[in-house]
């Protein structure tokens, strides 16, 4: 005997990762490296923008590099001369060959020409950070995919421009991917129900492409807000999980509408009665040993839309009324059973 809950409206497979990919930066498209389907590795290059002013920038920016490299290579040489200078100096000035302003002047010039030198290295890593910001340019211009999927749209051709989506204008993405490795199914659950449903309980997956087909699966998440729409049930989101080896799990799409129906609570060798059977869920109409029909009330336990536990007030093998809407039910009444059809 199970307790169990279901959707209320039809519920959709989703991939774990999916990015709707676009370009740091607007421009036009001149490299389009993939096409709809295909698949691709994490990384892998799929359409560059127009790039050539940056790619230039990037150019000057490192003959920059090299001319600051220079310009400090002979600052740094001026430097070592200007101490040479200066300890020779201080050698004749203690032999009184020199005045004592004629050794601070070298003194300082020495210090200057460091100076120069020392700045030499702060250009140097100026001139390198122009590479770096010139680069990033670049990498605006080039999307690479972050993980390893399948292309599910391209959005744009060659020469066309394409731009990121500036808020509160949804703009197509120009690559649309996918990680199909890895799927879950997302189901809205009655506002009602949802507090029964704790994250790891197991549910049973149904599709409509695969008829009669159950899939084992699990609660991973229960969304921590209500859905309100207009017209509709207020609604709580279940994900679960995929939990069997079944191959056919492979063949499934991201979008396929999907059920599924968690297990609340599950009891074996229970006492259970159809649940049409009960009348104001705690009265069911008794077959007794003469075929005349005696109200019996019941003690239930779990229930669903399939069967209701009994608890107390029947036994295994006796017979209920099933058909309540036919007319003349009432106690002391002769009935006749139809064989099951």
């Amino acid at each position: 005997m199970e307790d169990t809950v279901a959707n209320t409206r039809a519920g959709t497979i989703k991939a774990c990762r999916r990015a709707k990919l676009a370009p740091g930066s607007g421009g036009q498209i001149v490299k389009l490296w993939v096409k709809e389907g295909e698949r691709v590795k994490k990384g892998q290059v799929l359409l560059e923008l127009w790039n050539n002013d940056l790619t230039a920038q990037t150019g000057l920016a490192r003959r920059q590099v090299a001319t600051a490299r220079e310009q400090q290579k002979q600052a740094c040489i001026v430097a070592a001369n200007a101490k040479s200078d200066a300890d020779r100096a201080r050698q004749l000035a203690t032999k009184g060959f020199v005045s004592p302003q004629s050794v601070e002047n070298a003194e300082s010039q020495a210090r200057a020409s460091q100076a120069t030198c020392n700045a030499g290295t702060a250009l140097i890593k100026q001139a390198e950070a122009q590479i770096t910001v010139a680069q990033a340019g670049v990498a605006r211009t080039v999307l690479s995919a972050p993980f390893a999927g399948v292309v599910a749209r391209v959005t744009g051709e060659l020469g066309e421009f394409t731009t990121p989506s500036p808020p509160g204008i949804p703009t197509p993405p120009a690559i649309d991917l996918i990680d199909d490795s890895c799927l879950y199914v997302s189901t809205p659950m009655d506002e009602i129900d949802a507090p029964k449903i704790q994250v790891g309980m197991p549910a049973r997956i149904t599709l409509d492409a695969w008829p009669g087909k159950i899939f084992k699966g699990r609660v991973r998440r229960i969304a921590p807000y209500v859905i309100e729409v207009e017209k509709q049930a207020r609604t709580v989101d279940v994900e679960s999980d995929f939990v069997d080896e079944n191959p056919d799990i492979k063949r499934l799409l991201a979008g396929f509408s999907a059920d599924a129906e968690v297990i609340i609570e599950h009891r074996d060798h229970v006492l259970r009665v159809p649940t049409q059977a009960l009348i104001e869920g705690k009265r069911v109409w008794l077959v007794g040993p003469d075929n005349k029909l005696v109200d019996r009330t019941v003690q239930t336990g779990l229930s669903n839309w399939a069967y209701t536990e009994v608890i107390n007030g029947l036994k295994q093998g006796d017979r209920v009324v099933t058909t309540l809407d036919r007319e003349g039910l009432k106690a002391g009444v002769a009935v006749t059973i139809e064989p099951a059809k």
